[in-house]
């Protein structure tokens, strides 16, 4: 199904399959390098006092909710297409769900350790994210 009068850069018709393929695989780079950025940031920030603030936190929801709306465009991508595709890539997309899902759940009792787990846990996402790049459709 074409979307009528759409065009995409180079004038091909655009199809909803070919924007959703092509919004998950930009979004797949905004997933890891945030999540690396935020994680080395809330790292740097255990030591580094200057480092904490309100911007680190807008900055890891920002990175943590874009992982939701990856797995999302994935989800649809797998509805709308017939694509072969290795279960580890989706494997590693609802592992990542379940990552922010326990760091979340464990702000409060390791409220002391807070940079630390966002910047380890950032840092795995980012690493979720790179794992599942390899197994993703080519």
């Amino acid at each position: 199904m074409e979307l009528p009068g759409r065009r995409g850069l180079h004038g091909q018709r655009l199809n909803p399959g070919t924007v959703v393929r092509s919004l998950h695989a930009d979004l797949a780079w905004f997933v890891i390098i945030g999540n690396a950025v935020a994680g080395v940031w809330a790292l740097g920030a255990h030591w580094l006092e200057a480092l904490r603030g309100r911007w680190l936190w807008i900055a890891t929801g920002l990175v943590e909710v874009s992982i939701f709306v990856q797995v999302a465009f994935g989800v649809a991508l797998l509805s709308t297409e017939d694509l072969e595709l290795d279960q580890f890539h989706t494997f590693y997309g609802f592992v990542a769900l379940a990552t922010v899902g326990i760091l979340y759940s464990y702000r409060a009792q390791l409220e002391a350790y807070r940079f630390l787990l966002y910047g380890g846990g950032g840092l795995f996402l980012m690493g979720l994210g790179l794992r599942s790049l390899q197994f993703g459709p080519q």
